[in-house]
């Protein structure tokens, strides 16, 4: 059975940008909001336009007095001695480190993040981070303080996108998906003390010269996060609701982060 077969049986009329954006502000999205939105296009059920219908209506919900924001990473921008889906072999590794491009935010495309990202990154006045693996895209009101200085270093943490929804009390949309895919929680993994360090790498820019680039960052774990986020669900408000034919989550991220960080300090050893 195909994807597209199972939305249209799961569909009892077709979804548009009109009934999505209706839905998006029945949920609680506003003009002005500066929202990160996580998304499963194929939990919304058949929408007519697809994914450009979804991003139109998400524009919709927030005007351009908002901001909305999506990850576009591109996972392979990274060392390959971590790659695991799939592994190369180490003699590989040189050949890999030496020839990668440089990441371009214009033409390199989102891995793994779905159909919705990637086509937003590339939407009219979309803008994009210069992490080369760990960028985000952004539109709206805040789109240029969002993405304008996104470190190298520490890619999640202080000097990234985040941090700069964080610094202006945004919102956390979760499109038909859950807690595992909230990357706001990323921020508190660097904000909990003692979280182990790795390095990573990517080719960089220096002096007009491409090199391969190492850098420091935190040993990420995201399979913790559904039983962090149901935590948080316990103690904190969260707007639970559907659009389209998808179960959604709506909460702010300040108080999110906050807790999580509290939350995965208890968990240290």
């Amino acid at each position: 059975m195909s994807t597209e077969y199972d939305a249209v049986r799961r569909s009892p009329m077709p979804r548009t940008r009109e009934s999505l954006a209706k839905d998006l502000r029945t949920l609680g999205l506003e003009p002005g909001m500066t929202v990160i939105v996580h998304s499963a296009m194929s939990a919304l059920g058949w929408v007519c336009g697809g994914p450009v219908a979804v991003v139109q209506a998400l524009m919709d919900a927030v005007t351009p007095t908002g901001t909305l924001v999506m990850p576009t990473h591109s996972g392979e921008y990274s060392d390959p001695s971590y790659w695991g889906r799939p592994p190369v072999p180490e003699e590989w590794w040189p050949v890999i480190r030496e020839t990668m491009p440089l990441f371009e935010p214009a033409m390199t495309p989102s891995r793994g993040m779905g159909r919705i990202p990637e086509v937003f990154r590339t939407a009219p006045g979309v803008l994009r981070s210069r992490h080369p693996a760990l960028s985000f895209a952004a539109w709206g009101r805040h789109a240029e303080l969002i993405t304008r200085e996104h470190t190298l270093e520490f890619p999640l943490g202080e000097g990234s996108p985040l941090a700069r929804i964080y610094d202006e009390d945004g919102w956390v949309l979760l499109l038909g998906v859950g807690h595992g895919n909230n990357t706001s929680l990323h921020l508190a993994e660097y904000r909990a003390p003692g979280r182990p360090r790795v390095t990573q790498g990517a080719p960089w820019l220096v002096d007009g010269r491409k090199v391969w680039q190492d850098y420091p960052d935190v040993d990420l774990n995201s399979d913790v996060f559904p039983d962090l986020g149901a935590a948080f669900e316990q103690v904190h408000p969260v707007t639970v609701g559907v659009v389209g034919s998808a179960k959604c989550r709506l909460h702010r991220q300040r108080p999110a982060v906050d807790f999580a960080v509290e939350w995965l300090s208890r968990q240290a050893p």
